[in-house]
């Protein structure tokens, strides 16, 4: 989607060069264009590379989507997520201010309102560094949070597709379990609207409609395959897994929504400014995790719990902020 919009280059970074090699054959369709695109086979927490990398692309917008995001697995490795989502968000926004990027746009999750998981920890975590990160820098840092994303990797749609084309079972984990869903180009678009109205130091929130119950959605697809469910395929309630919410939320406790000129996207406004002294937070951890990654996602559960600070500013940096145009 970025590509369609013709930028001048397109520096793309990923971990997995297979990711990154299938990526490249989608992206052939703009290379007779006039965009220059770079692959990079890098892990974002490798600062030196980074920087690097950085110094020789001079990019203008940077879209932050590399985490650890599935749950269960999370519960887990919790050094993984917390080395990863964590320490990846100071590396690659360090780097953002250090060269002067124009607009530093953080890919959220859901899952960071009121977490239960390692996952959602860590992202919230994130979050909170960003603010700090605006509060600072002359570089436009925002957030974009949103829920649950169809046909993504690690999905529960392709799960479905794949257990239905093996005549099932098709497996669901509680009758009940229920949660917000967008396409990938919907997602992709909003995400493209909320960087355009910069916005320093905002955590804009995708209008996600209804949640959705997952065996609604897994008997739709039994239908829509030709079968008919319970009778030609069998649907098996398997239980929630470690981390897993019966239903997800849209903002926290101390959060509200302003809406903002698109109708699809609003503004969170949070009324803590829970992000002083993230830094340190982030730094213990870091250290902390490669001891004892419990004791590390203990301390992350206490810093989000803690007693409120209470803020009654509109935004990080104030309502009259130089924001950088497109």
């Amino acid at each position: 989607h970025i590509a369609q919009f013709g930028p001048s280059s397109l520096t793309l970074v990923e971990k997995s060069e297979n990711y990154l090699y299938e990526l490249g054959l989608k992206l052939k369709e703009f290379s007779s264009g006039s965009i220059r695109f770079s692959y990079n086979c890098v892990d974002i927490t490798n600062e030196g590379q980074m920087d690097r990398l950085f110094a020789k692309e001079k990019p203008q917008y940077l879209f932050h989507a590399a985490a650890n995001k599935h749950v269960p697995l999370m519960e887990t490795n919790i050094e993984t997520a917390i080395t990863n989502n964590i320490g990846g968000i100071k590396v690659i926004s360090g780097l953002a201010d250090k060269h002067g990027v124009d607009r530093f746009i953080l890919i959220s999750t859901d899952k960071a309102v009121n977490p239960v998981n390692v996952m959602g920890a860590t992202k919230k975590v994130c979050e909170l560094y960003i603010q700090n990160m605006a509060s600072k820098s002359a570089v436009s840092f925002m957030t974009v949070r949103f829920g649950n994303v169809l046909a993504s990797n690690g999905s529960v749609a392709p799960l479905f597709l794949r257990q239905i084309e093996n005549r099932g079972p098709v497996t669901v984990t509680d009758k009940n379990v229920k949660r917000y869903f967008m396409t990938i180009p919907e997602a992709v678009l909003l995400i493209l609207q909320a960087a355009g109205m910069g916005g320093r130091g905002k955590l804009y929130l995708l209008d996600m409609g209804e949640q959705v119950k997952i065996i609604d959605l897994a008997e739709k697809m039994i239908h829509m395959a030709g079968f008919e469910p319970y009778k030609d395929i069998k649907i098996e309630f398997c239980g929630l897994r470690p981390g897993e919410k019966l239903d997800e939320e849209l903002i926290g406790d101390h959060e509200t929504i302003e809406p903002t000129d698109h109708p699809k996207v609003n503004c969170v406004r949070s009324l803590r400014a829970d992000y002083v002294g993230i830094d340190r937070l982030v730094d213990d951890l870091l250290e902390l995790c490669k001891k004892d990654q419990s004791a590390a996602y203990r301390n992350i559960l206490s810093w989000i719990n803690k007693p409120a600070i209470v803020s009654d500013i509109r935004d990080v940096t104030g309502s009259k902020a130089k924001i950088a145009g497109l």
